[in-house]
């Protein structure tokens, strides 16, 4: 736990660096539909759909990088990651298998060593006294 604590910084520039990728939704929707799940949708609402899930992936990233430098806002930066990565992983994987072998299944397995980070880092790091 302790690596985890001294090392939280250059893990969240990584994870933030990482998850930030995802604007590439929001510039090419369609292209990046088909590299994370393998399928496609159409029409202008999808594309808009798309292109704000990837401009909200991308904040969380943005989020991750500012609270490493910034510790005040670390922790919620943390949970924000947490709570969308968790989402994420879960409705990937209420379709079964269907997009593990797509890039969401990389994801998923990123994510899912970031939210143990995360989650680790938070556990270690908790305030004993309530304010």
């Amino acid at each position: 736990m302790s690596l985890i604590v001294r090392y939280i910084t250059p893990l969240m520039l990584v994870s933030g660096a990482l998850t930030t990728t995802m604007i590439y939704a929001a510039i090419a929707p369609a292209a990046a539909l088909q590299s994370t799940f393998g399928e496609s949708l159409t029409g202008p609402t999808a594309e808009l759909v798309v292109r704000n899930w990837g401009v909200l992936i991308a904040i969380v990233g943005l989020m991750l990088v500012h609270g490493a430098w910034y510790p005040a806002t670390r922790r919620l930066a943390l949970a924000a990651a947490i709570t969308s990565k968790v989402a994420f992983i879960s409705l990937v994987l209420s379709n079964g298998g269907r997009y593990l072998d797509h890039g969401a299944g990389t994801a998923v397995m990123v994510d899912s060593v970031m939210v143990l980070l995360f989650v680790a880092y938070l556990a270690a790091t908790r305030r004993t006294t309530l304010r």
